[in-house]
């Protein structure tokens, strides 16, 4: 299943730019006129992010959203086949000061958010790295799926480490330098374990790992930001928070990454995954501990 599936999306892959976004525009028809695909809860992400915007404005977004989603999938599989001139141009990076990290022999976090291309991202910075680059990914139920995906992000060299299995094989892979690369606005597993804080307009559950990792084993912090420039054209902005993470203290990192992704979201609104339900857990006064926001808790 996984050669077949394989083999016929690389051949779509070969496709120049501008076909795919053809394919795109009727993934968008379909997912949005037809299916619907999770429409209320876009909706409602949008309209707790940005309360103050009109109907009108959140619409427009939610349907930019939708083509953006669907451009994501369809350049994704463009990655299969794409050669690394050709990435270049369409994935550039400001990678000197992240590059100065590495020339010091420090060990590095890169810390980013569902802002789309993130697979484009993974891969510019992998390819930009003289350093292993882990990057922790959540597996795919479908096993052809999944494996098509790692062959897709393994393509400049990253080591994937799956999310279940990142306790164990850690401590084998740090042993000498490398650059880890997290997704660090999922939902936590446990609710009660995670930092709570305002995102947007309303309290909402962060990971605590990235934060722990940094600071427990004094990495540098660079955190990512994804422009898209137009279709199929991106920029990844690197900033180096700090080259030793064990200097803050608790929350302060969390903080600083919720107001850095806050940033870039606003900055291009339909950018980024509405369909993942950031505000799923609701705010209970038991979390009180585990609040770390400036302003008081609900």
């Amino acid at each position: 299943m996984y050669y077949l599936l394989y083999g016929l999306l690389y051949l779509v892959s070969l496709l120049p730019f501008f076909v795919l976004h053809k394919l795109s525009d009727v993934a968008f028809f379909i997912l949005y006129y037809v299916i619907g695909y999770r429409k209320d809860v876009v909706t409602s992400n949008i309209k707790i992010a940005f309360p103050q915007k009109s109907d009108e404005e959140v619409i427009k977004i939610a349907k930019q959203f939708y083509r953006n989603l669907t451009d994501n999938f369809i350049e994704t599989i463009k990655l299969l086949s794409i050669s690394k001139k050709q990435f270049e141009e369409h994935a550039t990076i400001d990678f000197a000061a992240a590059k100065a990290l590495v020339d010091k022999g420090l060990n590095i976090q890169f810390h980013s958010g569902h802002q789309m291309n993130w697979e484009f991202a993974s891969l510019a910075i992998s390819k930009s790295l003289t350093i292993p680059w882990l990057a922790v990914y959540m597996r795919i139920s479908a096993k052809p799926v999944d494996r098509l995906f790692l062959k897709i992000r393994s393509k400049f060299g990253a080591t994937m480490v799956e999310k279940d299995k990142y306790q164990t094989m850690m401590p084998q892979l740090i042993k000498n330098q490398y650059a880890l690369g997290l997704i660090a606005d999922q939902n936590p597993a446990f609710v009660k374990n995670g930092y709570w804080l305002n995102f947007f307009s309303k309290p909402a559950p962060f990971l605590i790992g990235p934060e722990k990792g940094a600071m427990r084993y004094k990495t540098a912090v660079v955190f990512v930001n994804i422009k898209k420039i137009k279709r199929g054209y991106y920029h990844f902005e690197c900033k180096v928070i700090t080259e030793d993470g064990s200097q803050f203290k608790n929350g302060d990192l969390t903080r600083m990454y919720r107001d850095f992704l806050e940033a870039g979201i606003e900055a291009q609104p339909a950018n980024y995954l509405w369909s993942h339900r950031r505000w799923k857990f609701n705010w209970d006064n038991s979390f009180e501990k585990r609040w770390i926001d400036t302003s008081p808790h609900p």
